[in-house]
């Protein structure tokens, strides 16, 4: 059960998402009447996502979010059922569905109803017929047990309170034998107060994140085998407080730039892997 802290944290990452799922539209329209609509793309080419998978995707299912790729870390194949956790617009499902083809099948999970409202009307406007998006909560997804090949997830689990709790439900949902890949933004050392306080750095993926080592530990200790870091690099902080990122409260950044330079040294882009056993 989550403490009262944690139900507020939640709220407010839920707030905050909604505002961003909102704005969506209208920034992308904005953009494309200033010619300035590759802001997404761009931050989405340092994320590690192709030109040929920026293109893939409906347009308006790419909100700039994220840190990482996922769904090529996935290595996904025809036919296998594919869980999104925390699926925003739809961006990393939209390149799924193409990897695992009409018998494969794609399901996003997510906790705000703007945001699977808005990733179905990309689907739609797409002709999407293998991606199903849920609103839920991640630790209790509306997903069976042992129902998916691959889970994947695109710096979400920061924004969790309890991760142990979402990490768990990504095992229920695993078919035994199925893979876990996992983008996210971890700690090398720990974060002032002035931004483990701040609600803005929460929801722009800061103040949830947690040490390296903790947050492996969680993984390993819910049962997951070989778990691996794939990759990781240094995160520009100022990608995950800008206000065009998408990632931040609309109005007001989380952090100063003075604050920024404070943190910069701790945040830390991760790429992992693991199987259920």
């Amino acid at each position: 059960m989550l403490t009262l802290k944690e139900r507020e944290i939640k709220r407010a990452v839920k707030e905050g998402y909604a505002r961003i799922a909102k704005q969506a539209t209208s920034d992308y329209a904005s953009r494309c009447c200033s010619g300035d609509a590759d802001i997404p793309e761009e931050l989405s080419k340092r994320m590690g996502y192709t030109d040929e998978e920026i293109q893939a995707a409906p347009p308006e299912s790419n909100l700039g979010l994220g840190c990482g790729n996922p769904v090529a870390l996935a290595l996904l194949s025809e036919g296998e059922t594919v869980l999104d956790m925390g699926s925003g617009a739809g961006f990393d499902c939209f390149l799924a569905s193409d990897r695992v083809g009409p018998s494969g099948k794609v399901i996003g999970v997510d906790i705000t109803s703007e945001m699977v409202e808005k990733a179905r009307a990309n689907s739609r406007k797409g002709g999407y017929a293998n991606i199903d998006f849920r609103q839920g909560d991640l630790e209790n997804m509306p997903v069976a047990d042992n129902y998916v090949d691959v889970v994947i997830s695109n710096c979400v689990i920061n924004l969790i309170p309890n991760k142990r709790m979402a990490f768990r439900e990504a095992f229920r949902v695993l078919k035994p034998g199925g893979r876990l890949a996992v983008s996210d933004v971890v700690l090398l050392k720990e974060l002032p107060e002035f931004v483990k306080s701040s609600t803005e750095a929460y929801i722009g993926c800061l103040a949830g994140a947690i040490m390296k080592d903790d947050y492996l530990d969680i993984i390993k200790s819910i049962g997951f085998r070989d778990v691996r870091v794939v990759a990781e690099s240094r995160f520009p902080v100022e990608s995950l407080i800008s206000e065009r990122s998408g990632c931040s409260t609309p109005k007001d950044p989380a952090i100063t730039p003075e604050q920024q330079k404070k943190v910069a040294d701790s945040v830390l882009s991760i790429k992992i892997s693991a199987i259920k056993p």
